[in-house]
């Protein structure tokens, strides 16, 4: 009884793997290759549960979304002779598996020829272009030809390459450092013609001014001068008028009173002088005339 049981086990699990040997399923954004004795025999690209004769075919599963390869910068030339360093991504699918699988084979094998394929075909377009175009809208060109030839290159292996993008294309580091050092020497060469020509701006504009200074104070000069000979003469023109017309009682008067402040108000001075000299003429009469001395008996 126990044998028969063991053997009704053994049969179940060999049904079983049997089973398991016989099912494969496609997922929706798979498609498989089946083969047999590793040549292929079809190819499915429904999804679903699917079938395959057990210990005879295998399934190799590729996946149907669009892939990406990232290759490796390289260096590259421009047609104007300038070096360049070109970094890229490329977007792919594959819509051959039965072609894909007897090309490559894989996934990985294919990035290493697809890699190739990109980088010579960079270098033939971008030979084409100087480095200022891949700057400019020019770039959209330079990338739909590129994909082209790609395109054409990798139609042997069954995908379609959707997408060629240049993610960046910069010069090699020393060229950088060599156009920056140029680049700061230029600017500073710059900076001295300003300075220079600013210093000259400067020392014109100080000497103009001077000039023009020194002609304001000339000038100057010359009408206070003009100004102070016409008040002068004005001056001695009203105190000549003044001294000999009829306010010549009141001058001699107004000028007497300020000796008299100048030498006794202050009570330094001594002076030793006849009552009847004229200097006080205008203390014993107020309009200074001038008394006769009498004769001596």
């Amino acid at each position: 009884m126990n044998r028969i049981l063991a053997i009704i086990g053994v049969v179940v699990i060999g049904l079983g793997v049997v089973a398991i040997s016989t099912m494969y399923t496609v997922h929706q954004t798979e498609q498989a290759l089946v083969l047999q004795f590793g040549k292929p025999v079809r190819v499915v690209t429904e999804p679903g549960l699917k079938f395959k004769t057990p210990f005879v075919q295998n399934v190799v599963i590729y996946d149907r979304r669009v892939l990406d390869l990232d290759p490796a910068a390289e260096e590259m030339i421009a047609s104007d002779k300038k070096r360049i360093v070109a970094d890229s991504y490329v977007r792919y699918k594959i819509i051959d598996p039965l072609k894909f699988y007897q090309t490559v084979g894989n996934e990985t094998r294919l990035r290493v020829r697809l890699g190739r394929i990109i980088n010579a075909s960079m270098r033939s377009v971008i030979g084409n272009y100087t480095l200022p175009a891949l700057l400019t809208e020019q770039r959209v060109k330079i990338m739909s030809e590129i994909k082209d030839r790609v395109n054409q290159e990798s139609a042997q292996f069954g995908i379609n390459v959707i997408d060629v993008r240049i993610r960046r294309a910069d010069l090699p580091q020393e060229n950088s450092e060599a156009i920056y050092a140029r680049m700061k020497s230029e600017r500073e060469r710059e900076a001295k013609e300003n300075r220079a020509e600013g210093a000259e701006i400067g020392q014109r504009i100080r000497a103009e001014a001077e000039r023009d200074r020194t002609v304001l104070l000339a000038e100057a000069q010359k009408q206070a001068q003009e100004l102070r000979g016409e008040g002068d003469g004005l001056a001695t023109s009203i105190a000549n008028k003044a001294y000999g017309g009829e306010a010549r009682t009141f001058y001699a008067f107004y000028r007497s009173m300020q000796a008299y402040q100048a030498s006794l108000v202050t009570g330094e001075a001594s002076f030793i002088l006849s009552p009847d000299s004229d200097f006080f003429r205008f203390l014993t009469d107020i309009e200074g005339k001038r008394r006769t001395r009498s004769p001596r008996r």
